[in-house]
C-alpha cells in the first residue's frame, strides 16, 4: 500500500465526504427510528479542522444537513457524542443546568498504548501484526460478556483507524443508562489494576468468578501465538525472571531451577503452567498460570472514557488524520483475519474511484443521487466494511420492529 502523506488530506478530504461517506446506514443508526423525536436533531457531533481548530457542540436537523456541512468545511475528525435536552448548537441559548446529556451509547475506547508494559515488539502508536492479537483478544473478551454476561444485543466494533478499537453498545435500554451504571459495567469487566508503578496488575481470589474464567478461556487460545511465540517472554533470563516475579515465591525458586534446561518459552510455559494445575488439583488455591495471561493479554479499559455521557468518541468512517486510514467496523465472524494495514485509506479509495471512471462505465439515465453514491462505494474497497455497517442497522431495526408487533400483541391479548 502506497505511503499516506498527510499533507494530501486536504485534497482528498472533499472526494471522501462527497462520494464515499455511508449516507443511508448512517443517519438510520443515529436516529434510531425516531424512537423520539428530533433525536438526530439533538445530538452532537464535533470536528477538528485544520490547524488543530476544534469545534464542539455541531448538530444538525437531519442527516442530508450533516452531510452539507461535511463537504462544506471537510473536517480532520469527526466525533459523535450524546443526545441532549436541547439542541447542541443552541447550547449557549440555554438556561445554566438547563443543558444536559439524556442519552448516549455505551462505549469503549482500546488503546494499543495502554499495553506497553507487556509489548515488546512496539510501543507508543506503532503497532504491528504481533501486537494486534491483543485487539483481537480484547474484542473476544469483551464482545462475550457484554454478550452472555450482560445480555447486550447490538454492538458494533470499529477500527480507530490507527492503533486501537472503538465498541458502540446501542441498545435502547443501555443509551438510557446513567453514569453510575456505566461505570458499575466497566468495573465488571475491568481486571488489571494499577498503574506503571505497579508490577503484579492481576489478582486472582478463590473461588475464580466465572467470567474470569470465561476470559482465561478466550485468552488461552492466543496466548502461546502472542505471549510465547510473539513476545517470547520466557526466552531469556531476564524475560523469565520478570514472568517469574509475578507468581508465589513458593513456585518461583523451583521453576528458575529448571527453566535453563528447557529450549524455549512454550516449553517453559508447559512447565509452570503443569506445576500450577498440580496445585489446583490439590484443591490449593493456585492461579499463578491464570493471573500471567491476563496480565499480559486481559483487556485494559479506560472507566472514564465510558462512564461520562459527555465523552465524544471517533465517528466511524472517518479518516484517520495520522495513518489515512479509513475507521471501518470490524466483522465479529472475520475478526481473526482482520489485517489493520490492509485497510482502505483515503488515498487508496481515491485511485480507485478514478481506475472506474477510467474504465469507460457510463452513469445510468435519470441516475439518481443515492444510486450514484452507492454504485460509487461499491466499487471500492470500503464496500465490505459499509455492508457489515448496514447489517448492524438492519439488525437493530428488525429487533425494533419486532418489539412493536410484540407490544401490539399484547395490547391485543386485553
Amino acid at each position: 500500500m502506497a505511503r499516506f502523506e498527510p499533507a494530501a488530506l486536504p485534497e482528498l478530504l472533499p472526494v471522501f465526504y462527497r462520494r464515499l461517506f455511508p449516507h443511508g446506514p448512517y443517519g438510520r443508526w443515529l436516529s434510531y427510528g425516531g424512537v423520539v423525536k428530533n433525536y438526530f436533531q439533538l445530538r452532537e457531533f464535533s470536528f477538528t479542522l485544520r490547524d488543530d481548530v476544534y469545534l464542539r457542540f455541531q448538530s444538525f436537523g437531519s442527516p442530508q444537513e450533516l452531510e452539507r456541512e461535511l463537504q462544506k468545511i471537510n473536517p480532520y475528525k469527526i466525533d459523535i457524542g450524546a443526545v441532549y435536552s436541547h439542541r447542541p448548537n443552541q447550547h449557549n441559548t440555554v438556561h445554566l443546568g438547563a443543558f444536559q446529556p439524556q442519552e448516549k451509547e455505551l462505549v469503549f475506547d482500546i488503546d494499543m498504548t495502554d499495553y506497553d508494559d507487556v509489548r515488546t515488539c512496539c510501543s507508543s502508536a506503532d503497532i504491528c501484526s504481533k501486537c494486534w492479537t491483543l485487539m483481537t483478544i480484547a474484542v473476544r473478551v469483551i464482545d462475550r460478556a457484554l454478550v452472555e454476561d450482560l445480555g447486550v444485543r447490538h454492538r458494533l466494533w470499529v477500527y480507530s483507524g490507527r492503533r486501537g478499537v472503538h465498541c458502540w453498545v446501542c441498545d435502547d435500554a443501555v443509551r438510557k443508562w446513567s453514569p453510575a451504571l456505566r461505570a458499575a459495567a466497566v468495573e465488571y469487566l475491568s481486571l488489571v489494576k494499577g498503574g506503571a508503578d505497579t508490577v503484579k496488575k492481576v489478582n486472582l481470589s478463590h473461588p475464580v468468578h466465572p467470567f474470569i474464567r470465561r476470559s482465561v478461556g478466550v485468552v488461552e487460545k492466543y496466548f502461546e501465538e502472542y505471549a510465547l511465540l510473539g513476545q517470547d517472554i520466557l526466552g531469556s533470563p531476564e524475560k523469565w525472571d520478570k514472568v517469574l516475579a509475578l507468581i508465589p515465591e513458593e513456585h518461583r525458586e523451583p521453576l528458575q531451577a529448571e527453566f535453563p534446561r528447557k529450549k524455549d518459552s512454550v516449553q517453559r510455559w508447559e512447565l509452570l503452567r503443569a506445576r500450577a494445575e498440580r496445585e489446583r488439583a490439590r484443591a490449593a488455591p493456585c492461579h499463578a498460570d491464570w493471573e500471567l495471561m491476563l496480565h499480559f493479554c486481559f483487556p485494559r479499559l479506560d472507566i472514564n472514557v465510558s462512564k461520562g455521557l459527555g465523552h465524544l468518541l471517533k465517528s466511524p468512517f472517518s479518516v484517520h488524520p495520522k495513518t489515512g486510514r479509513i475507521s471501518v467496523p470490524l466483522d465479529l465472524q472475520r475478526l481473526d483475519q482482520f489485517d489493520p494495514f490492509a485497510v482502505p485509506t483515503i488515498t487508496s479509495l481515491c485511485q480507485e474511484l478514478d481506475n472506474a471512471s477510467s474504465d469507460g462505465e457510463q452513469e445510468e439515465v435519470g441516475e439518481t443521487e443515492p444510486k450514484r453514491r452507492a454504485r460509487d462505494y461499491k466499487r471500492t474497497s470500503l464496500a465490505p466494511y459499509v455492508r457489515v455497517f448496514e447489517q448492524f442497522v438492519e439488525g437493530m431495526e428488525s429487533a425494533r420492529r419486532g418489539e412493536r408487533i410484540r407490544q401490539s400483541d399484547l395490547q391485543g391479548d386485553f
